[in-house]
């Protein structure tokens, strides 16, 4: 082969590289993966955002897609395991070989991939978690749609000292989730000269609350903020109610709302969980709107928060992905969602920059009623 004939083959070949799309993207489709718990008992949570997410992705599929691709999400279980939590992503990137991700669930999970993400350089939008070790140090490649558990206890701390409740007990997950809703609460505390009056721990994925329910009744609290999932929230205030406590019972909105009141049942009255998405059960704003028209059309009956969350997610990744333009790179898409300044969502703002990636800072506190209902 003379000169000229390897320079021309060397062209083409790297003409072949450059034209070759990014994993996950051919000219008709898009991969999206989540990692999140499918199984377990934080199952509702990665179910709900899961729904969500695909009631939007089907409403904009039905529509031509994004850029003339249509979305695809592939999600993976990693029931709320840090462990499973890599193994999941790692599977993602390289056997489903995913654009980016989406709509991952806790902070231990987060924790955990977050080396894999940042290493592989993919972008992670919506991490339904608001722990403070997510967002700092800063990740170019994470984009957060909620508000912080920072700002959800602040909320919360703020509600209980105004009504003049500062007997304030905190039962915790113990490992990372639980640890950052802690210090969130404390945060807020000492903002206002106080300490808890005690604190009571229980291990992921167990109900075994025996132990803290009982340091904590010991301090007799007018109130107890409680970090930590759905189950161990819900056996330990049964308990406690068991046991005549009659104080008041504050959650972030991790929990899983719907979750919560559907395993309290009758004892659920009065409970208050902060929330960082708009109220979905009231049509109220144009988000809620559509996102009960694309959940209905999506076989979707239930609303509730956490698929309210997922839609969220789904919508700010497809503006995200829109803005990127027809040549869709990893880059692309970062940049694409850093352009997104104040971008009112129909009643849900996102403001991004090359510099903040939080997204809202949004929060609002409901009750659950009468028959598991929420109360805005």
């Amino acid at each position: 082969m003379n000169l000229l004939a390897k320079m021309l083959a060397l062209v083409v070949a790297l003409s072949g590289l450059l034209a070759r799309a990014e994993n996950g993207v051919t000219d008709k489709e898009i991969l999206i993966g989540q990692f999140a718990a499918m199984s377990g008992p934080a199952a509702q949570l990665g179910q709900r955002m899961q729904a969500g997410m695909q009631a939007y992705f089907k409403a904009v599929n039905a529509q031509g897609g994004i850029n003339g691709r249509a979305v695809k999400l592939i999600t993976r279980d990693d029931g709320y395991e840090p462990d499973k939590a890599v193994a999941a992503v790692k599977t993602l990137l390289q056997q489903d070989k995913v654009f980016a991700l989406a709509g991952s669930v806790g902070t231990p999970t987060g924790l955990a991939a977050l080396p894999v993400v940042v290493a592989e350089q993919v972008p992670l939008v919506g991490m339904f978690t608001g722990a403070e070790a997510l967002r700092q140090p800063f990740h170019r490649q994470v984009f957060h749609v909620r508000a912080s558990y920072f700002n959800e206890t602040e909320r919360i701390v703020q509600h209980l000292t105004t009504l003049g409740i500062k007997k304030i007990a905190v039962f915790y997950q113990n490992d990372s989730y639980g640890k950052a809703g802690l210090e969130g609460v404390e945060r807020a505390l000492t903002k206002r000269q106080l300490k808890a009056v005690a604190t009571g721990t229980v291990e992921r994925n167990s109900v075994d609350t025996a132990a803290a329910l009982a340091g904590i009744l010991k301090a007799e609290p007018e109130a107890v903020v409680q970090i930590s999932a759905y189950k161990s929230c819900a056996a330990f205030i049964k308990q406690a109610r068991g046991k005549g406590y009659g104080g008041q019972f504050f959650n972030v909105s991790f929990v899983g709302s719907a979750a919560l009141a559907q395993e309290l049942g009758d004892v659920g009255q009065g409970v208050v969980i902060s929330q960082v998405v708009p109220f979905p059960y009231a049509a109220k704003a144009q988000v809620v709107r559509e996102y009960q028209q694309h959940m209905l059309a999506a076989g979707q009956k239930d609303f509730d928060f956490s698929s309210m969350e997922g839609y969220l997610t789904a919508r700010v990744l497809g503006e995200g992905l829109r803005r990127a333009g027809k040549t869709l790179t990893r880059d692309s898409l970062i940049a694409g969602l850093e352009t997104m300044r104040d971008v009112n969502l129909g009643g849900f703002t996102v403001n991004y920059s090359a510099k903040n990636h939080q997204g809202s800072n949004f929060t609002d506190l409901t009750i659950i009623g009468r028959d598991g209902k929420f109360v805005h």
